[in-house]
């Protein structure tokens, strides 16, 4: 029976998911229902921690601070309600999880920026440059004829 779960589970999975980990600032941009009205709302805040669930079970949690309150969400990686999750920046952190951060506020919440380069590694040009190129040479070809 696991192994059906686990077909299912590969198949309903994102394929362009970026790698996260603790320390990173990061946009999460989420679909809301309201009504019959549906809208996408940005998230934006540091990862605080990572599960180490498998395919489906994959949970990020991301914490922002908020008029003065500190506001937590954990976000399943693979959800439908997902439309995209941008790396911003990161911040060069020692430790896997960062709890502590919900005891500090203000100048003691500064972090060591790190360079990141995380959309030339996931996304290269050239790869989505020639697949779009390709079809439309197809179609022009087919017209011709």
């Amino acid at each position: 029976m696991s192994k059906i779960l686990q077909e299912f589970g590969n198949q309903s999975c994102k394929d362009s998911v970026p790698e996260l980990k603790s320390g990173y600032l990061v946009a999460v941009h989420q679909k809301i229902k309201e009504g019959n009205k549906e809208r996408v709302q940005i998230f934006q805040g540091t990862v605080i921690k990572t599960n180490a669930g498998y395919g489906v079970n994959d949970t990020f949690t991301v914490r922002k601070i908020s008029e003065g309150v500190g506001v937590e969400k954990t976000y399943p990686i693979h959800s439908p309600t997902i439309v995209k999750i941008e790396v911003i920046r990161g911040y060069k952190v020692r430790q896997a999880k960062l709890h502590y951060l919900r005891a500090l506020s203000g100048k003691a919440l500064r972090m060591k920026e790190i360079p990141l380069n995380l959309k030339e590694k996931l996304f290269p040009k050239t790869e989505t440059a020639k697949t779009e190129e390709a079809p439309a040479e197809e179609v022009k070809e087919e017209k011709a004829a």
